[in-house]
């Protein structure tokens, strides 16, 4: 239905709004009293309810009960308070309107210049692990209609939803009133907040009705902008960095020195965080436009691990290193900074730094270091956004232990491996994952030795691993992230001297691919799944 018709020539500049009275009802009482100081020591009449007036009075400011504005008792287990025309009239009167200011005279209700209300802690309830009538009771009522209507009459009404504004308010009472500009960014944070809350609701009672956490019929995403960076992927393009609720990623690193993240940065990082902490050892990987151009454990017995992972990784693509972002999955050490010392590089993250280390890293006055947050984990879902939805996955992982990873593959050509080959075999799966299809992988002593990822035919894939890899091909082992469709890959691969191959398998021409492999008296598995990565 159409709203009232109004007369233009009835509305009256209402920037700068006085606040004479203010509605405060607040579940988070963080700074509250501060806020009550300040709007008492102003002359500003607080009406308030239940726990949020006791709290003010008994620091000996004056409050107005709701209920003598209302004429109604607070009712039903505190679930009936505010629900009351005396209370919403005073909200939602638009007082550029003389008929409004008419309606409210004639009616007896002052209107509300500004309304503090935060919501119950619903989804704190929800985290907490509470269950049933518990988290029903968390469900506010009266809470979001005062926010909406605050809000949809931003033109007179300030509507605060975070102590985190009371600041802000604080200053406009020394300073006249709330402008308008200030009004409506308050209440496009307001509809926002009761949109979170809205959708956590009908979240939770999804999972509870469908039985389906994990995919649920409604999605809910909370995110909140970290930083506005510079451009996005290319100079023409706007972009800022979000962070989750609830997450413990890249996002969340603590930068410690250098420039500042770029969009690109961050999709890299992300990338050899994918890459690095596949692996149980120390392990380190090198990303360029977010594909490896070196990943690698540690040698055995190596003096210092993870300095020995970086250069066995860069050994792979010393050219393609250049300018890359390098991920670690253990504490970076002053002899791994000390190898880097002459190479340029864009980022290294990590879960800590050696203090030495960073005392080696600030001579390189642009290099970014980002630290892990302590409670770094691999995301359990995948998101990604299409045009007009996005799409939810299961995240791709692998089980710590060798063993696990390897305990299904089918051995179709060959001798099985000894433990050692089986352990820079099953490296080389591991490490295909974190390569865009289609991804061929070659590695020699658990470090890759040669990659050939993006293209959009295995065979020059298969062809670009085995250039890379050069002399260093012959003898290693190769990976390939899906099946060989026909057998002239695999034999790309078994003409530079391939030593094994693992393969998902699966093609209707599997058989040529067995008989070719064979023929070479060379090992292959399939491990029965595959490891896209797009």
């Amino acid at each position: 239905m159409a709203g009232p018709s109004h007369d233009p020539s009835l509305y009256r500049d209402r920037d700068v709004v006085p606040i004479r009275r203010a509605l405060v009802s607040v579940s988070d009482k963080t700074d509250l009293l501060r806020l009550a100081e300040a709007l008492d020591a102003a002359g500003i009449e607080i009406v308030s309810t239940g726990s949020t007036a006791a709290t003010i009075r008994d620091a000996g400011h004056e409050v107005t009960d709701v209920a003598s504005v209302t004429g109604f008792p607070e009712s039903l287990d505190g679930r009936v308070k505010t629900l009351h025309p005396g209370v919403h009239a005073g909200l939602l009167a638009d007082l550029r309107l003389e008929d409004h200011e008419r309606q409210l005279a004639a009616l007896d209700i002052d209107p509300f210049e500004l309304v503090v209300v935060n919501l119950y802690p619903f989804v704190e309830t929800v985290a907490s692990g509470a269950e049933g009538d518990a988290v029903v009771e968390q469900i506010d009522i009266g809470g979001p209609a005062m926010v909406r209507a605050s809000a949809k009459n931003f033109a007179n009404v300030a509507i605060v939803v975070s102590p985190g504004s009371y600041p802000a308010i604080i200053d406009a009472i020394g300073n006249g009133g709330t402008t308008l500009t200030q009004r409506r960014e308050l209440a496009a944070r307001a509809f926002a907040h009761t949109c979170e809350y809205d959708r956590a609701v009908a979240t939770w009672f999804a999972e509870q009705t469908l039985g389906e956490p994990d995919l649920p019929q409604h999605l809910t995403i909370k995110a909140e902008r970290l930083a506005t960076l510079r451009y996005g992927e290319n100079s023409h393009q706007r972009a800022a960095i979000y962070t989750r609720v609830g997450g413990h990623g890249i996002a969340q690193a603590m930068q410690l020195q250098g420039k500042e993240m770029s969009y690109n940065n961050y999709v890299d990082a992300d990338a050899a965080l994918r890459a690095a902490f596949d692996m149980v050892k120390p392990a380190v990987a090198i990303i360029k436009h977010a594909n490896p151009c070196g990943i690698a454990v540690a040698a055995p017995n190596a003096l210092d691990p993870i300095a020995s992972a970086h250069l066995r990784a860069h050994e792979c693509d010393p050219v393609s290193a250049f300018g890359g972002v390098i991920a670690a999955n253990r504490t970076v050490t002053l002899k791994m900074a000390e190898n880097l010392r002459d190479i340029f590089t864009e980022v290294i993250v990590a879960p800590d730094f050696e203090p030495a280390a960073l005392e080696v890293f600030a001579l390189k006055k642009n290099l970014r270091i980002l630290q892990l947050p302590v409670d770094w984990q691999q995301e359990r879902m995948d998101v990604r956004l299409v045009s007009g939805g996005l799409l939810l996955q299961d995240a791709d992982r692998f089980p710590d232990d060798i063993e696990s990873v390897a305990k299904d593959w089918q051995l179709v050509s060959g001798e099985r491996p000894s433990d050692e080959e089986m352990t820079n075999l099953v490296f080389a799966w591991k490490a295909c994952r974190a390569v865009k299809s289609n991804a061929i992988v070659l590695a020699k002593g658990s470090a890759t030795v040669g990659i050939g990822m993006g293209q959009v035919n295995r065979v020059d894939s298969c062809r670009l691993a085995v250039e890379r890899a050069g002399d260093r091909a012959a003898g290693s082992v190769a990976a390939s992230d899906a099946f060989f469709p026909f057998a002239d890959g695999p034999q790309v691969l078994l003409d530079a001297g391939i030593s094994m191959i693992v393969q998902p398998g699966g093609s209707v021409r599997d058989q040529e691919v067995i008989d070719a492999a064979q023929k070479a008296g060379v090992t292959m598995f399939f491990t029965g799944e595959r490891h896209f990565f797009h």
